[in-house]
């Protein structure tokens, strides 16, 4: 038997039944994830598996690369740029048989499963039959870009894009549909970033540019953000995203943002209150507009970036050098819900941590500002980054089911620039019904409810997607 067949992973006969009745069927809406606009409107076709994999120009998947580092492969495989293909594709393969045990090794074996109909495994014997396998495929019609997204019955993707963007990639994609919806997503984090204030300045000079105003103070910046935010509104955007360290919630006035701005402006560092003063006042600002438009925001909280700074130096950010963050975020996060509801302008939210030990703590912040207004509007989102692996999912969901309702989950997402991530959709489904299951056979489950349970997964894997986003 394969290693990744139809029963991968589900463990008893009530979730073999729950997965392939329900969970499997489902299409799947991914409403997170970092695929470049241009490359969908481009429909992009991949000149060799390496380019699809490991390494694209300056993107490339930092989860591989921290594993390749750790297995000793040099930088020069991964982001230097001096090998071929070929040669960074073995380094991958004599890394993967060292992953047993890390997701990486499900995520390889069920991509090159789904994807190109490979069960054999990835090891240096099998490299370059597998590698020339792939390479073939990638040069056929059926393995370009838009039709790798088709492949998996993906029916929405949301990317995520800077209020300085155009969008003119996603303008073409709608001037030329492929089957998929495609949205862009709102990521102001380069709008509140004044710790750097030449390359602020610099970042404010383009928004203003894409605004058609010149932002000269902090007014200006809320008037230009909002005129932004009302643009990517006519282009079908539904959902803001913040990466941010902590929640912010520092009490301030509006003469001191202004201040604070104006210093920054003229080329200040602001002091470490000041930049918390700051936070506050632009995620205040920017969560009121999400509301108004009828927004869903959502706040990843807890990554610590950039933590190499001699690597920084030579290859930049987002390429492996990230690590999980330990601050305390419970009274921050509470406060700052807690004024949005006192002002009535609390959006649907989807809250996500990256620190383990905030599951519960973000679980229970979630749902003390739930009105009753919408289900499930205040939600704790899937295992993000390096909790989206089979612990961390199962930790999420048990957060979830014990402190709330895991009924009205929305579900799992990407958070990938990988055109062939969409099995993570299948590896979180498949552990869900898996839970299920062996509650089920357990008896913590009833077996008479088995057509409410059935109804539950779909409602998870897509129904409360569809309905909370209103796509």
């Amino acid at each position: 038997m394969a290693f990744i067949n139809e029963d991968f992973m589900l463990t008893t006969d009530a979730a073999r039944e729950l997965y392939h009745k329900s969970a499997e069927q489902m299409p799947i809406i991914d409403y997170h994830c970092h695929l470049v606009p241009q490359q969908i409107a481009q429909n992009i076709q991949f000149r060799d598996i390496t380019q699809l994999w490991l390494v694209d120009g300056h993107y490339g998947d930092h989860y591989k690369w921290r594993a390749m580092r750790a297995n000793g492969v040099s930088e020069d495989y991964l982001t230097g740029g001096k090998h071929s293909s070929w040669e960074t594709f073995e380094k991958w393969a004599e890394t993967v048989p060292y992953t047993m045990r890390n997701p990486l090794y499900h995520w390889t074996h069920l991509e090159l499963s789904r994807v190109f109909g490979i069960d054999k495994l990835l090891k240096p014997e099998t490299a370059r039959e597998i590698y020339e396998e792939c390479n073939a495929k990638l040069a056929t019609e059926e393995f370009r870009g838009q039709a790798l997204i088709r492949k998996f019955g993906v029916e929405t993707v949301c990317t995520t894009d800077d209020p300085a963007d155009d969008l003119r990639w996603h303008k073409m994609i709608l001037e030329h549909p492929f089957g998929t919806k495609v949205i862009p997503a709102w990521r102001p984090d380069k709008a509140m970033a004044i710790e750097n204030p030449a390359a602020y300045k610099a970042y404010m000079e383009q928004l203003g540019e894409a605004a058609g105003m010149e932002i000269k103070t902090y007014r200006d910046l809320t008037e230009a953000l909002q005129k932004r935010h009302d643009f990517f509104a006519s282009m079908g955007c539904k959902l803001s995203d913040h990466g941010l360290e902590n929640f912010y919630s520092a009490d301030y006035c509006e003469s001191e943002i202004e201040a604070i701005f104006a210093k920054v402006m003229a080329g200040n560092t602001v002091e470490p209150c000041e930049l918390a003063k700051f936070r506050s006042a632009f995620l205040y600002d920017q969560a009121i507009m999400d509301a108004e438009a009828g927004w869903t925001q959502q706040f990843h909280i807890g990554a610590i970036r950039n933590n190499n700074s001699k690597m920084f130096e030579l290859v930049g950010p987002d390429t492996g050098y990230d690590a999980i963050h330990d601050q305390e975020i419970a009274a921050a996060g509470n406060k700052f819900f807690d004024r949005l509801t006192r002002a009535g302008k609390l959006a649907k939210t989807i809250l996500y941590c990256l620190n383990p030990k905030d599951n519960e703590v973000m679980m229970t912040m979630a749902y003390t500002f739930n009105d009753g207004t919408v289900p499930g509007k205040m939600q704790f989102g899937s295992g993000w980054w390096f909790l989206d692996q089979e612990v961390g999912m199962r930790r999420q969901i048990d957060a979830l089911s014990v402190l709330g309702l895991l009924s009205r989950f929305v579900g799992m997402l990407t958070d990938s620039r990988s055109f062939i991530s969409y099995p993570r959709h299948e590896y979180f489904r498949r552990i869900l019904c898996d839970v299920l299951g062996r509650d089920i056979t357990d008896g913590k489950l009833p077996a008479e409810e088995m057509e409410r349970l059935h109804q539950m997964v779909k409602d998870i894997c897509y129904n409360n997607a569809k309905n909370y986003f209103n796509f």
